[in-house]
């Protein structure tokens, strides 16, 4: 796995690549969407670091299981470690930088395991499964509540949400993500999707942007 953290201006940042904490249905339209309930609590899943790729170029999608679908989220680059009870000022003062990630899902895996009560990392955390864009350094981030992100696909706009929009709030989410798993230095977490995800295609061009602070552009190979 080569995978290393950069900022946007191309310098690398000396923290190794970890795990992924993933929060699913953190929007509530999402969740509305796949017909799931809004959940009281956030609901938690781990990537593991053999899942992450850079989105460059290109992007390659896994063949012979299923459609792949797009799920485009804040992303925060832990620099600090976090565990058990903490503030939200030690959770402020742990983030790196933030970025975007697309947490890329077999959603008719995920179905078919849901329907037998199965867990369903199979459909999740395929090597792949995370492409994520470098990051802004927190400094130059701005207030957590105002970060937003947009999704085009062949130039058509796709998904869209704030930070604002979120169940859990930025720094809610870190502090109880750190009374279930310790967060250590080169860990990510993704903060969920908002509405509007869908399937990708051989040829799709996406464009990911923090408006104002960050955009990649990528194609899905094939």
């Amino acid at each position: 796995m080569n995978y290393q953290h950069h900022y946007t201006d191309g310098t690398a940042i000396d923290l190794p690549m970890g795990k992924v904490v993933c929060v699913g249905r953190n929007y509530a339209e999402h969740a509305r969407e796949l017909n799931n309930p809004v959940p009281t609590e956030p609901l938690l899943f781990i990537k593991p670091a053999t899942s992450v790729v850079p989105i460059g170029e290109e992007l390659a999608l896994i063949q012979g299981r299923g459609p792949v679908h797009y799920e485009t989220e804040i992303a925060l680059l832990i620099g600090q470690p976090l565990t058990g009870e903490v503030s939200e000022a030690q959770a402020s003062a742990a983030i790196a930088g933030v970025g975007l990630a697309l947490d890329l899902t077999l959603r008719e895996l995920q179905d078919q395991l849901k329907a037998k009560a199965h867990p369903w990392e199979r459909a999740k955390c395929f090597d792949g499964a995370c492409p994520l864009t470098p990051f802004v350094p927190a400094a130059e981030a701005g207030e957590l509540s105002e970060l937003s992100l947009q999704l085009e696909i062949n130039g058509e706009l796709r998904q869209q949400g704030t930070a604002a929009e979120m169940i859990t709030p930025v720094l809610a989410l870190l502090r109880h993500v750190a009374t279930q798993f310790t967060l250590l230095p080169g860990d990510v977490v993704i903060t969920g999707t908002p509405a509007g995800v869908g399937v990708l295609n051989p040829g799709d061009q996406l464009q990911l942007a923090m408006p104002g602070k960050l955009q990649v552009t990528t194609r899905i190979a094939g």
